[in-house]
């Protein structure tokens, strides 16, 4: 009886987690929506840590507030790999905090970039936000972003200063103050269409038909964020990725 109760167990809890998404993404088309938005990312913003499925539905804390904001762009799309199919449709695409990428995945990312894709690319070298899960667990977000071979291929190098006081501040660029801690910095690697600013925090780089724009730190997307410097830094850095 037991084995017989398991699998529609299982079967109830997916379906309560595709409702729950869908009824998400249907509260997320507004009617301002123009572009379909993807994110790759390791950081917990579509879904809050959980051990597991059941756990998920459980939880009591509410929503990231980052999701909501990427949702103002239009529908949001997760994407788990980078490929040509899973990138088409896209329009903009948010890497915040990704995994390291394949090499097919490098390919397929730069391809679409070059075809006219916008990117907002959030690259922590050191994230210094909390995470439930140990180190080495794969649930946990990446600590250190390793992008050096797409980065390469668009002209920058993501450099980190191990000397740097840790703590919370501010960085100004381009008259959006920018929360970070232990933020890394980019060199643009001549010759290369790219533009850095806010002490080498944010660069920006055309890439064929489409834009870059890469922030050298994650801080601003962290779910603590009681004066809303992160929601108005991210509403800024969208209006200068991703242009209408």
């Amino acid at each position: 009886m037991a084995a017989t109760r398991k699998p529609a167990l299982i079967a109830a809890i997916v379906v309560a987690v595709l409702a729950a998404t869908a009824a998400w993404v249907v509260l997320a088309r507004g009617p301002g929506e123009r572009h379909r938005v993807g994110l790759f990312t390791t950081l917990p913003i579509l879904w809050n840590e959980a051990g597991g499925v059941g756990e998920m539905l459980a939880s009591k804390d509410g929503p990231h507030w980052a999701r909501a904001a990427l949702a103002e762009e239009g529908p949001v799309t997760a994407l788990d790999t980078l490929t040509p199919d899973t990138l088409r449709g896209v329009e903009r695409l948010v890497l915040a905090q990704p995994r390291a990428l394949s090499p097919d995945e490098n390919v397929a990312l730069d391809n679409w970039v070059r075809g006219g894709g916008e990117v907002l690319l959030f690259a922590d070298p050191m994230l210094t936000e909390d995470s439930r899960f140990p180190l080495g667990d794969r649930r946990r977000p990446e600590g250190t972003v390793l992008l050096s071979p797409i980065l390469k291929r668009w002209g920058l190098e993501l450099q980190f200063d191990e000397n740097q006081p840790f703590g919370k501040r501010s960085v100004a660029a381009q008259g959006t103050a920018i929360p970070v801690n232990l933020p890394g910095r980019f060199v643009v690697l001549k010759p290369a269409p790219c533009k850095v600013d806010g002490r080498a925090l944010v660069a920006r780089c055309d890439v064929g038909n489409g834009r870059v724009l890469a922030v050298a730190d994650a801080d601003l997307l962290s779910r603590d964020d009681p004066d809303g410097a992160g929601q108005a830094a991210l509403a800024a850095l969208m209006a200068r990725a991703f242009t209408d």
